[in-house]
């Protein structure tokens, strides 16, 4: 029987042990990478926490060049940010799920062939292109749908930052239904329940861990988004709960001023203040939402 076995040779486990190594390096990069970016941040945003406490950052002005007295309070970026996050939410989860719903369920083979390079596209498409349909076409359409002065309010940014969130929603929500058994399927049908009954009683709580997976990573992925936002939100720093009126997000924020502040000035650290907050946010959200897929995968 030894004579069947193959003698490993020492040439064989020396190169597997380097390609080991050689991938574990080049995996560890992006934790190492990640790391970095959390302790460059951190250390350009502590002069400011330092010298000015970390109650200035919950002002409720953000007013870097002011006559009087300039004011860092983060709490009308962050306002903004989330009120943009939960329009995009709002509209975003329930259509993608539908859709996914269909896709995995409902439609036939040709209309998935049909569908799926289209949701394609639309993940592929430059913010910048995005942003621009909502500043030529969408905005003027909000502006005399509800008689605004300027159709460039948090409605209007939250309607695209939807349109570029719902194919991750779609794509993952529908991994998830087609991942539940199809014994579920089988067993409601045999009890008497109909097809409708079946997806919305059956399939869609079985798969909801996926689905909840699906809209976090969606929204982690338009929460950062910088370009649309900072074209048709108005960029006003304010504070309000109407999703008619301008807002302005941490990221258009750092996107618009960043590039003229003077290095090593507190409006510069700052603005390195606000990277953190964003930074931390998106982190936890997708640290969240790839904790609940694992769940599920697990469980399924």
């Amino acid at each position: 029987m030894n004579g069947f076995i193959a003698k490993r040779k020492p040439g064989n486990a020396l190169k597997e042990s380097l390609s080991r190594n050689v991938f574990r390096l080049v995996g560890s990069t992006s934790i190492f990478v990640v790391l970095l970016i959390f302790l460059f941040i951190g250390r350009e945003s502590l002069p400011f926490v330092t010298e000015n406490g970390a109650g200035a950052l919950i002002d409720p002005r953000w007013a870097p060049v002011s006559m009087t007295e300039e004011k860092f309070g983060l709490l009308p970026l962050m306002g903004g940010s989330l009120l943009v996050t939960l329009l995009a939410a709002i509209l975003a989860i329930p259509v993608s799920v539908c859709a996914a719903v269909y896709m995995a369920e409902l439609a036939g083979e040709w209309e998935n062939r049909l569908l799926k390079p289209f949701i394609e596209i639309l993940a592929g498409i430059p913010s910048v292109v995005i942003g621009f349909f909502g500043l030529i076409v969408l905005a003027p359409l909000i502006k005399e749908w509800f008689h605004l002065s300027s159709g460039l309010t948090a409605l209007t940014g939250g309607i695209l930052l939807a349109l570029m969130a719902a194919p991750t929603i779609v794509s993952i929500s529908e991994d998830a239904l087609k991942s539940v058994p199809r014994s579920y399927a089988e067993a409601s049908m045999a009890m008497g329940a109909t097809r409708m009954q079946t997806i919305w009683r059956v399939l869609v709580p079985a798969a909801v861990p996926g689905i909840t997976a699906a809209a976090m990573l969606g929204i982690g992925r338009v929460i950062g988004e910088t370009m649309a936002v900072l074209m048709v939100t108005g960029n006003a720093a304010l504070l309000t709960p109407s999703p008619l009126e301008s807002v302005r997000t941490m990221t258009a924020t750092i996107a618009a001023e960043m590039g003229e502040v003077a290095f090593g000035t507190e409006h510069y650290h700052a603005l390195f203040c606000v990277g953190t907050v964003l930074l931390l946010v998106t982190f936890g959200l997708n640290l969240a939402a790839r904790m609940t897929l694992r769940k599920y995968r697990v469980q399924s």
